[in-house]
């Protein structure tokens, strides 16, 4: 389940950069909140609260 969450997450994070042509006008806002997410993913499986 962890890890399943883990690449949608890292998926979301790819989507939301800014190269991509939808995503161009959204700044790095979206970027720095999926970042976040996915720290926290990484850090809750590492520690095995997950």
């Amino acid at each position: 389940m962890g890890t399943i969450l883990l690449v949608v997450l890292i998926l979301i994070l790819i989507g939301v950069l800014p190269t991509w042509g939808h995503s161009r006008s959204w700044g790095y806002g979206p970027v720095g909140i999926t970042g976040i997410l996915v720290i926290v993913l990484i850090i809750m499986l590492l520690t095995g609260r997950l």
